[in-house]
């Protein structure tokens, strides 16, 4: 908390967070909802600190040191860390504008503190082995993604992490003969790290995708076939039944003639009856006549059953036309669409090809 010594020069608001202790690599938030966070200038002790209250509790309390680094992972997240505290704090803004202007803030605060460090001349900080650890020693454990809290996955592989380590220890190496600046090779080393990372992902993601569409091109493949080979059958078929036309004319040529027989028998047979009480002299004449005329109808009945069954049969092979005709063409519908299917499929797997 600050006192009445302490006076704050810049405030603004934000999502705050800590790094979880137990993993180093997820986001803790601190609050539910955006707290103001404000830079404090303790004029008696000449030091800057940021400061954050939840409530009653101090969520924030870091004092700055020349050693710390502010970075930005994501246009709207940064983050820094904080050797005494024992862990990093990331603040999520509303815009990169805010931002901006708190990674400025920083980067002054930090310059005036290594001004006043220098014209202080305090030692104790610089001797306390507790006070120097750097940020470098913090950062490589906390692997954080580049897009700030929310990106749970880590895309890495057992290589990329054997490199990390040696890049890591190699740096370690580099900062204490003191060869290159230590805040300048921190940033790239994360840069790079989160560009791998990054990369992994969408190579990952581009073969998941690749197989997929791989294993769907394929089954659209041989249910094309079978399509095709059912339409084969179903033409042949037709073909078979368009062989059979001849025989249904002749059919039906065959049952105009008896029609036109049973009406000539028909009007036989009344010729008969009419001129059976008439003409007929001698009893054995009518016997004749009648036996006669009974196997006319008996024809006349074949007939009319033969004709019955006839036009069944022509009314089958209609109705079975009709149904094979219906078929071929559901079939050439459905071949239409999955040829359609097949061909988007394609020029979207060109695309991710080219894209790749």
């Amino acid at each position: 908390m600050s006192t009445t010594r302490e006076q704050p020069i810049f405030s603004t608001r934000a999502h705050v967070f800590q790094i979880d202790p137990a993993t180093k690599r997820n986001w803790i938030p601190a609050s539910k909802h955006a707290l103001t966070v404000s830079y404090f200038y303790d004029a008696t002790r000449n030091v800057y600190r940021i400061i954050s209250v939840g409530g009653t509790k101090a969520i924030i309390n870091s004092t700055i040191t020349p050693n710390m680094t502010f970075t930005k992972t994501s246009q709207k997240f940064g983050q820094w860390a904080d050797s005494r505290a024992n862990t990093v704090y990331g603040l999520g803004f509303a815009s990169e504008q805010h931002l901006s202007q708190f990674a400025e803030k920083f980067q002054e605060v930090k310059e005036a503190a290594r001004l006043a460090r220098e014209k202080s001349q305090d030692k104790t900080e610089l001797t306390n082995p507790a006070l120097n650890i750097t940020s470098h020693q913090v950062l490589p454990s906390t692997v954080i993604s580049s897009n700030g809290p929310g990106d749970d996955k880590l895309f890495r592989s057992q290589s990329a992490d054997v490199e990390i380590t040696t890049e890591r220890e190699r740096l370690k190496k580099m900062l204490s003969e003191g060869s290159v600046p230590e805040v300048q090779w921190e940033a790239e080393f994360f840069t790079l790290q989160d560009n791998n990372n990054k990369l992994v992902a969408a190579l990952q993601e581009a073969n998941a995708s690749v197989e997929q569409w791989k294993k769907q091109l394929a089954a659209y493949q041989e249910e094309t076939e079978m399509l095709r080979l059912r339409v084969a059958e179903l033409e042949l078929q037709k073909a078979h039944d368009s062989s059979s036309e001849g025989s249904k004319e002749e059919l039906n040529q065959t049952l105009e003639e008896l029609e036109l027989l049973i009406k000539a028998k028909d009007e036989e047979i009344q010729q008969l009856k009419s001129q059976k009480s008439g003409q007929w002299e001698a009893e054995g004449e009518r016997e004749e006549m009648l036996q006669k005329l009974q196997e006319l109808e008996g024809r006349n009945a074949e007939l009319e059953r033969r004709v019955h069954v006839a036009e069944q049969m022509l009314a089958e092979q209609l109705a079975e036309r009709e149904k094979m005709q219906g078929e071929v063409t559901r079939v050439g519908e459905l071949m239409d669409v999955k040829i359609f299917e097949l061909s988007e499929l394609r020029r979207g797997l060109a695309k991710l090809v080219e894209s790749n």
